[in-house]
């Protein structure tokens, strides 16, 4: 039997600071809403517009259906909040349908899940930084040729943001998300009141895009405007994944924050398809749906620009839901050797350092393949967060069956039921969008997973060769010998020898000899200053008739380990290390030419000793 025990802290002195354990670098369930949704509150600027687009195929009947298909999204989104808070719940390393799926699916469905987890962090961040920038260059149109250096710019500052901690980037983020749930919440309540538009002044001059001839609304298009919608609940997942980042006691605030998303991200999509029922508001092109919402509340005045400025903002920012999110997986992907290793390692802040920087620099490629332009991305982008749910919600089923807890029929249901709608949801998503690039996702979801178990084959390979997991032989001291290239005599090869005395039993120094007579001559004043200065160190000369460094050092390093078995050769390469950075310019980089052909040609260990100037 085993007991559980609660450990005390220990006491801290009197005006003496607690120890950091980077509890305080964590999020708490307000920061953690503001750094985790961004990516679903931004999403009300499309989600809605995407249904409307849909049904507007069908004419201003098929209109009509804007509400009922937008409470069948909220009914989703709200057993997607139910099912993650159990994720949450039962994974609370994080990792969201990555961690549910290898529990309860198989490594291979996991790799699914973790790889269209991937797909999505990446697009969300290209599309919502392009989506912004685009929101901008729609106000501002002169800005419309710099747009690709205005992405860049924005991607980068968040950049920056990120790698100074998540808690500083939630921080920086809470006002805009803030502003921006505020004021959608005034324009839904001032709309309410309204019995007509205040202004239509936004659409004016601009052409409807509703089918003029179309009256009959079919199963078939009432899926595809609830797919299309669906783009929506992107983010939604984003808390799963990321609950490490939260502070103690993580579960319980990432629970509250979850919720909480899904409280407000529902209610602002109803609200504003209610208006849109209410205003008999139709697309029009070049004007988004929101703008004329708050055109249609508020009036053409200040409180519409700084709706527009706020979405503008927003969007640009969503994209720090990747940022949350994907090095969380990374480092469970890295922990269970799917990914290098590197992504597990933590900077300072609590800041996983290495998924950021790669997060910037895959987005900021796909920046420079779309040229900025965000109708060449959102074809691909929704596609691998709906795999995701699906996966969850399955896994999520079967946990039910494992544990067969109170109530765990009921549980089962809902999580089966959302299963079958986010399944329908991917395929139809798929298939109609397939043409305008979301053939790309179809191609680099199973690239991906390839490239995750080629990682973990090799991580296996080099955990066999080094015996990881056995016991190894017991360690044994073999005879040393430590070999120091020199060219010249001074204080760096006085401290060179020094140290190689200290490291092995026999110390040999060695340098290269051309056949210029200006190098013999030059090589002839090194072993008569060698000779007077006698360090008991012999000089070993080792001649090359083409004009190399390292090639005869690793030659010589292999012949004696022919001549001499059972001997460890270390080579001691000394360097002169500057005191100011823009001096290390001068140098001439031998040491590492040297240490390069050793590495690559003998198994001899290599020492770079670093003489501070």
């Amino acid at each position: 039997m085993s007991v559980l025990t609660t450990e005390q802290p220990d006491a801290v002195p009197a005006g003496e600071e607690p120890p950091d354990t980077g509890e305080r670098h964590r999020l708490t369930a307000v920061t953690g809403l503001a750094a985790l949704s961004l990516d679903a509150m931004a999403s009300v600027a499309y989600g809605p517009e995407a249904i409307v687009l849909v049904l507007a195929a069908a004419g201003a009947h098929g209109l009509g259906f804007t509400l009922p298909v937008t409470l069948a999204i909220a009914a989703l989104l709200a057993v997607l909040v139910a099912s993650y808070r159990q994720v949450i719940a039962a994974f609370p390393d994080g990792g969201g349908s990555y961690a549910v799926a290898k529990a309860h699916l198989g490594a291979r469905t996991s790799l699914v899940a973790a790889a269209s987890l991937v797909l999505d962090y990446v697009l969300n961040v290209a599309v919502a930084v392009t989506a912004g920038v685009a929101a901008l260059t729609s106000a501002f149109p002169a800005l419309y040729d710099d747009r690709l250096w205005l992405c860049l710019a924005v991607l980068a500052l968040i950049t920056g943001v990120n790698l100074r901690g998540i808690v500083e980037s939630a921080k920086a983020f809470i006002v805009p998300t803030a502003v921006f749930v505020g004021a959608i919440f005034v324009l839904i309540v001032v709309g309410l009141f309204r019995s007509h538009p205040v202004s239509t002044a936004t659409a004016a001059g601009h052409a409807s895009v509703v089918a003029g001839n179309a009256t009959s609304v079919g199963v078939l298009l009432l899926l595809k405007a609830f797919a299309s919608g669906c783009a929506a609940l992107t983010g939604v997942e984003a808390i799963a994944n990321a609950v490490p980042t939260f502070r103690v006691p993580r579960v319980r605030r990432a629970q509250r924050a979850e919720v909480a998303l899904g409280a407000v991200l529902g209610l602002m999509l109803i609200g504003l398809s209610v208006l849109i029922g209410r205003f008999h508001l139709q697309p029009v092109a070049g004007v988004t749906v929101l703008a004329q919402l708050a055109d249609a509340s508020l009036g053409h005045n200040g409180a519409f620009y700084v709706i527009q400025f706020a979405t503008t903002l927003l969007l640009a920012l969503s994209a720090n839901t990747s940022f949350g999110g994907l090095p969380v997986l990374l480092k469970l992907l890295a922990r269970d050797n799917y990914a290098p290793h590197v992504f597990a390692l933590k900077a300072d802040h609590q800041v996983h350092r290495h998924g950021v920087l790669a997060l910037a620099v895959v987005s900021a490629a796909l920046l420079v393949f779309s040229g900025g332009d965000t109708n060449t991305l959102v074809p691909m982008f929704a596609i691998g967060v709906f795999v995701g749910f699906t996966v969850a919600q399955v896994g999520m089923v079967r946990h039910w069956r494992l544990e067969r807890g109170p109530g765990w029929r009921g549980k089962a249901l809902l999580n089966g039921f959302g299963a079958v709608l986010t399944g329908v949801a991917t395929v139809v998503v798929t298939a109609s969008k397939f043409t305008e690039g979301a053939w790309l996702i179809v191609i680099a979801l199973p690239l991906l997973v390839v490239a995750f178990v080629a990682v973990h084959r090799a991580y296996g390979r080099i955990g066999e060769r080094l015996g990881l997991g056995r016991i190894p032989q017991a360690p044994h001291r073999q005879r040393s010998l430590v070999v120091v290239p020199v060219s010249t005599l001074s204080r760096l090869t006085s401290e060179a020898l020094t140290a190689a005395g200290s490291l092995g039993d026999e110390v040999r120094a060695v340098t290269v000899c051309y056949p210029d007579p200006e190098d013999r001559a030059q090589l002839h004043a090194l072993e008569r200053s060698w000779a007077e200065w006698d360090p008991g160190v012999p000089l070993v000369r080792l001649t090359c008739e083409r004009r190399t460094l390292g090639r005869p050092i690793a030659a010589y390093v292999r012949e004696v380990a022919a001549r001499e078995p059972g001997t460890r050769v270390t080579v001691l390469i000394p360097e002169a290390e500057p005191e100011r950075l823009w001096q290390r310019l001068l140098q001439n980089q031998r040491g590492a030419v040297v240490a390069h052909a050793v590495r690559r040609e003998t198994d001899a260990a290599i020492c770079r000793l670093r003489f501070r100037l």
